[in-house]
């Protein structure tokens, strides 16, 4: 008869290690910044899809309708585990439509453990398709083995001008184009989504230049371009900060329908 010593009996009777590559590399159930989740149909990816928010973005785009989400601290500490049940309660539903769970922001990437550990958990325990949706800011971020399990990247390109892409974000282009050409690289299919603001980005050369970028990458299979409103302007009065397109206009449909042809020009579907 084999006779276990105390310490032996501890080692026997520990949990199994973590299984998920979050847990694995913290040693602890995956924790983040949540700024809340929402059932979507529209711009966050294909069908009906269950969106988690988290908090944080390194961004301030003029333009945010979601200005709230970005400083961390503002969410609410929440588990994977919690996210993953709420999901699991409308999987058959999402599944029947032919969506998925998208983890957006603020910008997931500034959480890379706990964004990995959803959408890892989302495609692996759910089955659900899934997207990350990202300005592309923090690709560095994002490791290979996140990337294996996101079928899908909403990316945004905001302009293609340094400038006024500078100007738009508070931050530089460049990080967004390189993180743009390592997912083509890997051959991870994109939707590109690229906001025209009247006498911000919607210059032709502006958008000629996001379109021929995108063009050249062979991995996007769709480009929203979609029209710049002022429905977040109320959240921003509401953090007593400066919206300061408050008297910009919203894109006329031929604006809009200029823009999209300037993509098509690329062999590229503009929605």
């Amino acid at each position: 008869m084999t006779v276990l010593l105390g310490s032996n009996i501890a080692r026997a009777a520990a949990p199994a290690a973590p299984t998920t590559l979050a847990a694995a590399a913290t040693q602890r159930p995956s924790e983040g910044s949540v700024h809340s989740w929402d059932l979507s149909t529209g711009v966050d990816g294909p069908g009906t899809r269950f969106v988690t928010f988290l908090s944080g973005c390194p961004l301030t785009c003029l333009y945010c309708h979601n200005p709230d989400t970005w400083k961390m601290r503002n969410g609410k500490r929440t588990s994977a585990d919690d996210v993953i049940a709420e999901a699991a309660k409308y999987r058959k539903f999402i599944a029947a439509s032919g969506g998925g769970a998208t983890v957006s922001g603020g910008e997931p990437l500034l959480q890379p453990v706990f964004a990995g550990e959803l959408l890892h958990r989302m495609k692996h325990e759910l089955g659900l398709h899934t997207a990350l949706d990202t300005s592309g800011f923090l690709g560095v971020r994002a490791t290979d083995a996140l990337l294996r399990d996101v079928d899908l990247v909403l990316l945004d390109i905001k302009s293609w001008d340094r400038e006024t892409y500078k100007k738009v974000t508070g931050r530089p282009l460049r990080p967004t184009l390189d993180f743009a050409q390592r997912l083509a690289d890997l051959g991870k299919e994109v939707h590109l989504r690229f906001v025209l603001v009247p006498g911000l980005t919607d210059a032709p050369e502006n958008i000629e230049g996001v379109a021929a970028f995108a063009g050249s990458l062979g991995n996007v299979s769709r480009v929203d371009v979609l029209p710049f409103h002022k429905l977040g302007e109320g959240k921003w009065q509401a953090l007593e900060m400066n919206f300061t397109l408050h008297d910009t206009p919203s894109p006329t449909a031929e604006q809009v329908a200029a823009a999209r042809a300037i993509f098509a020009a690329q062999g590229l579907t503009a929605i």
